[in-house]
């Protein structure tokens, strides 16, 4: 019986010293705190879209984003086509009602933006209030160039359309001086051909008389983050001003000249009807002027999930180098950490996400992220010298993981470099573990006894 004891307890020792157990055991450990982590990136994902929905109720009861998308002019016409019946192959003449579409030849916009931030729980959005001059003119409507005979031109039901995303957002009732007429705006739009939402004012157009039709009119305009413009003038001028300090130019034109500063941003667009790909005239949908359109994104400088989610790519980095220097410790030190052990810092090592993610929704996330690894740091730390009773290995393993928290906080913030440092860091990481395992005796070698 005592000889039986005794060989459980060699077995017992014996596998407790194997290397490729333990090799075995730090690698599924590795890999099932892989699962926790990709429970935080669902996570954040969760909470991007709950600050997503906060943006959108607040739109919804303010106004959404909005894009000028005109003016242009829309005159009804008939047209007729041959149909042929399909029963008895009777050919009748159908008539159909389509639009023309007229763009301006010269047009100016000039305006301000006043954002205001709003609160929903614990998320920040912006709303704004324009105020917008708008101005051009149709110097040659050039019908004739449509091959449509006049008699089937509508004249008299030619309306003056200016596409608004959000009609919400009309602050003020909108006259339009067409000539020297002044003329009141009507919600809605006849033709859903270039637009789906805006507002109309009927005009007078004499299809006689080839002199030129001067607009202009108002618009005070409320809206949520974006404010978009389409360029429909042969030539198309914008000026925008605003105290908003973090603009972001976005679109299919960037402006021809801008200023940002701490003050806020001034911006000029200068646009010919030669830069994008639709002409001044044509006929029913032909074209779509939504793919040239362009203007101003609000930012809030709230990156914390972007960063919280490319911090955790890095955790299995975080999870193997941690583990190699603990194992390591085991080898050169002659000492034991039992997989427990290696379970609960890996555990400390995921919470760090968690408190990284919950931290950067209240706090800068720079700052979050500093309060996060420090926590960790001393969690680990204190766990370590309560287990190897080394206030030294202790200080060497936080050291250690303070350098990896601190590579990873680079790479964060150098977006453009992020790829190249971490590669490189990765390099010298492996060039490390490379030289202190280069005298391991990996055939001979038993847990517990020292590395000569």
């Amino acid at each position: 019986m005592a000889i039986e004891d005794t060989t459980k307890k060699q077995e017992k020792k014996s596998l407790k010293s194997n290397i490729y157990f333990k090799i075995g055991t730090i690698v599924t450990i590795a890999l099932l705190l892989l699962i926790p982590a990709a429970m935080i990136k669902g996570l954040i994902h969760e909470r991007e879209a709950t600050q997503q929905q906060a943006i959108s109720e607040v739109s919804s009861k303010w106004a959404e984003e909005q894009t000028i998308s005109g003016p242009f002019i829309s005159i009804p016409y008939y047209r007729y086509v041959k149909e042929i019946s399909p029963k008895d192959s009777a050919e009748k003449i159908v008539q159909i009602k389509d639009y023309i579409h007229i763009l301006p030849s010269q047009l100016k916009i000039s305006g301000s933006m006043n954002p205001e931030k709003r609160q929903r729980g614990i998320y920040e959005i912006v709303v704004y209030n324009s105020k917008l001059d708008i101005s051009g003119t149709f110097n040659n409507l050039d019908i004739e160039s449509l091959d449509i005979k006049p008699e089937n031109i509508l004249f008299d039901k030619a309306e003056f359309v200016v596409g608004i995303n959000d009609l919400r957002g009309i602050e003020e009732q909108v006259k339009l001086s067409w000539n020297n007429d002044k003329i009141s705006f009507n919600p809605g739009v006849s033709s859903n051909d270039i637009v789906s939402s805006g507002i109309n004012a009927l005009i007078n157009i004499n299809p006689n008389d080839s002199s030129s039709y001067n607009f202009n009119l108002s618009l005070d305009l409320k809206g949520s983050q974006l404010l978009y413009f389409t360029p429909v003038g042969k030539v198309t001028d914008i000026d925008l001003v605003s105290d908003w300090a973090n603009p972001s130019f976005n679109g299919a034109f960037l402006p021809d000249k801008r200023e940002v500063t701490a003050k806020g941003f001034t911006a000029n667009w200068n646009i010919l009807h030669l830069n994008r790909n639709y002409p001044q005239i044509w006929t029913g949908s032909r074209h779509s002027i939504s793919e040239s359109s362009f203007g101003i994104d609000l930012l809030l400088l709230v990156d914390n999930y972007q960063k919280s989610y490319r911090s955790i790519r890095y955790a299995i980095l975080f999870i193997t180098f941690t583990f190699l220097v603990f194992f390591f410790i085991e080898v050169f030190n002659k000492v034991f950490i039992h997989p427990i052990q290696y379970i609960l810092v890996g555990v400390s090592l995921v919470v760090f996400f968690t408190l990284l993610l919950s931290i950067s929704e209240h706090l800068n996330f720079n700052f979050s992220f500093i309060i996060s690894a420090v926590a960790t740091l001393l969690l680990i730390a204190g766990y370590v010298r309560a287990i190897l009773k080394s206030g030294k290995l202790a200080l060497l393993i936080s050291g250690i993981l303070a350098v990896l928290y601190a590579f990873i906080f680079v790479i964060i913030q150098l977006q453009d470099y992020a790829l190249l440092i971490g590669s490189i860091g990765v390099f010298v990481i492996l060039g490390l573990v490379m030289y202190f395992s280069r005298k391991i005796d990996w055939y001979s070698l038993k847990l517990g006894e020292k590395q000569k």
